[in-house]
């Protein structure tokens, strides 16, 4: 059930979009790949059946990905003397076709990294999508357009994640292998992911059997039902209420607090969708910090005491 609980959960993300909430140009434009000299080859193979190879675009104001086949880890590490031994593995979203890679992975990062915790964004394969800026476009068209279907409308199968599931836990044993390196207390490793980035930590969660997470904090992913293992981690969640993944659901969150498991939810007022560390204007801006509040309460920014 597990499984099959984790998939339905991704399903609800084919749609997780990284629009943000600025007043920037929508247009998708295409971009020049940036250079990533810090990114680690994680070495878990290719795409299959992928017509296209891994391209760059902008919308929003942010660089994005596309067509990943070769999953990468880049680390953010504290300045020194700064770190606390705490380490975060970042998951960006989009849809598991796309990656809001700035938005949600490397400002995320930097942010955690400011604080002392040692970051890792994880750029993980994707679905393929058309090969052409045009024919994308078309093809998100498509996706955006089905938001506005009739409830009960079937619903295309979502892909297997056995991809991404196969490079988060590559990245998870590549961080503990180089622990002592990179300054990370492994019983304080978590993951943090945002919309599809959100689901894969989920899935992760519900279905790896080599990470053993100390916590997880999904932001903006699918709220419905699962299946809470008996050693779930503790878990930090938060979603805007005008975020079209919301809809009034509070299922994870109740599966979580049925189970016996440390929970911590926030719903905003507003913020909408893909709102990344957050922007002017609305009250999903204040996670951040208050996410950093709860590592410290629950003892994930100081190493404990040897028994």
């Amino acid at each position: 059930m597990r499984t099959l609980r984790s998939t339905l959960l991704a399903a609800s993300l084919l749609l997780a979009a990284t629009t943000g909430a600025v007043a920037q140009d929508g247009t998708i434009y295409p971009l020049a790949a940036i250079a990533e000299p810090n990114a680690i080859k994680l070495g878990t193979g290719g795409v299959a059946n992928q017509p296209a190879s891994e391209s760059w675009f902008k919308q929003w104001g942010e660089p994005m990905v596309r067509n990943v086949t070769t999953a990468t880890l880049t680390p953010y590490l504290p300045a020194p003397g700064k770190a606390n031994g705490a380490a975060v593995l970042v998951a960006p979203g989009g849809g598991f076709r796309w990656l809001s890679i700035n938005n949600e992975g490397w400002k995320v990062a930097q942010a955690l990294a400011d604080k002392g915790i040692a970051a890792f964004v994880l750029k993980y394969r994707l679905h393929p999508t058309p090969d052409t800026v045009d024919a994308f476009k078309q093809s998100m068209d498509r996706m955006f357009s089905s938001l506005n279907d009739a409830p009960g409308t079937p619903r295309p199968a979502m892909p297997s994640l056995d991809n991404q599931l196969a490079d988060a836990e590559a990245a998870y044993a590549l961080i503990v292998s180089r622990a002592k390196e990179w300054g990370v207390d492994t019983q304080r490793l978590g993951m943090m992911g945002f919309s599809a980035g959100a689901g894969l930590t989920m899935h992760s969660t519900l279905n790896s059997k080599t990470m053993k997470l100390a916590f997880i904090a999904p932001i903006y992913g699918g709220m419905g039902p699962v299946d809470v293992p008996k050693d779930a981690p503790p878990m930090f969640t938060a979603i805007a209420a005008d975020d079209f993944l919301f809809k009034g659901q509070f299922g994870v969150v109740k599966s979580w607090f049925d189970a016996g498991k440390p929970v911590e939810f926030h719903l905003y007022q507003n913020g909408g969708h893909g709102f990344g560390l957050g922007y002017p204007g609305n009250t999903a801006n204040g996670w951040f910090p208050v996410f950093h509040h709860w590592l410290d309460v629950n003892g994930f920014l100081k190493a404990k005491a040897a028994q």
